[in-house]
């Protein structure tokens, strides 16, 4: 989704709400846009736990803020089975726009 479809249809900027739209292809997987009226809060400090016992290679996955639609909430960090040994986590982060809002950019996995 643009920014361009709130300005054609005069719609308010978006700081002034937050929007949730699912968009995709039938020959895509789904992705959820998030957009946030302001920036999230300062990252919590978490205590990365040790994996479990004989677990393959894992990767832990930094909490991050989440936009509710009304409210910042605060989703745990946790482990997660990494695709090959040699893949690489780049958390998720969330980017400001030029015409305002924030939008959460997926985490994604490298190598």
């Amino acid at each position: 989704m643009s920014n361009q479809y709130f300005v054609r249809f005069g719609l308010p900027t978006l700081a002034a709400f937050a929007v949730l739209a699912s968009v995709g292809t039938a020959s895509a997987q789904t992705s959820t846009v998030i957009i946030a009226p302001s920036a999230p809060p300062a990252p919590r400090i978490e205590t990365m736990p040790p994996p479990s016992a004989g677990s393959q290679v894992m990767s832990w996955q930094a909490g991050h803020w989440a936009w509710t639609g009304a409210a910042w909430s605060w989703e745990e960090g946790h482990y997660v089975q990494a695709p090959q040994p040699a893949a690489v986590w780049e958390p998720g982060h969330w980017e400001q726009q030029p015409t305002g809002g924030y939008v959460w950019v997926d985490g994604r996995w490298r190598g």
